[in-house]
């Protein structure tokens, strides 16, 4: 983490996908689970506050418009 912005986005982004991995858990689905724990994990390995933030909206884009 180099920054502030990109240790916030990484929390931000962390957040909602621990919601995510938690109602996929229990709900039992695949996509939630799955876009959570790359939510969570993502942030550690982004260069920079850009490609972190729409790597993030495109993970938290995915289960709306993909049911699996």
């Amino acid at each position: 983490m180099g920054s502030e912005s990109e240790l916030l986005w990484g929390v931000l982004f962390g957040s909602v996908g621990f919601g995510f991995f938690i109602y996929g858990k229990k709900q039992s689905m695949l996509v939630p689970l799955v876009c959570g724990l790359a939510l969570m994990v993502y942030p550690y390995f982004m260069p920079n506050a850009v490609v972190l933030v729409l790597v993030g909206l495109v993970l938290v884009a995915v289960p709306y418009f993909y049911r699996f």
